[in-house]
């Protein structure tokens, strides 16, 4: 039986919101998480400005897309220290954390 992959997107909405703000968690994301083990995809970025039809969210300032090989790399990296530095670094200017789980289904 093959494992399901699991995609996990997160949505930072921030305190601070400058330029520099959202520079530095996009960078921390780099840093601290991408480098967790079973992870198969990982990109950190900010809300696309331009994009702004009626069906855009647009509350938020930094996204994370991560996709997992399996259901056990992704509950070590909510427990792996480097996620938990992460947090403990940058949940000060956080506020609003949305996260979504999802599975991908290739059978489309």
């Amino acid at each position: 039986m093959q494992e399901n992959l699991i995609s996990h997107n997160v949505f930072f909405e921030l305190k601070n919101d400058s330029e520099e703000a959202v520079s530095k968690l996009i960078s921390e994301c780099h840093k601290y998480l991408k480098p967790i083990e079973g992870i198969i995809y990982f990109i950190a970025g900010s809300m696309h400005e331009e994009h702004d039809r009626d069906v855009n969210v647009r509350d938020y300032h930094v996204a994370t897309h991560v996709t997992f090989r399996n259901q056990e790399a992704h509950d070590k990296y909510q427990i792996h220290p480097l996620h938990n530095e992460f947090a403990e670094r940058n949940k000060d200017n956080w506020k609003s954390v949305r996260v979504f789980d999802w599975l991908p289904d290739y059978n489309c």
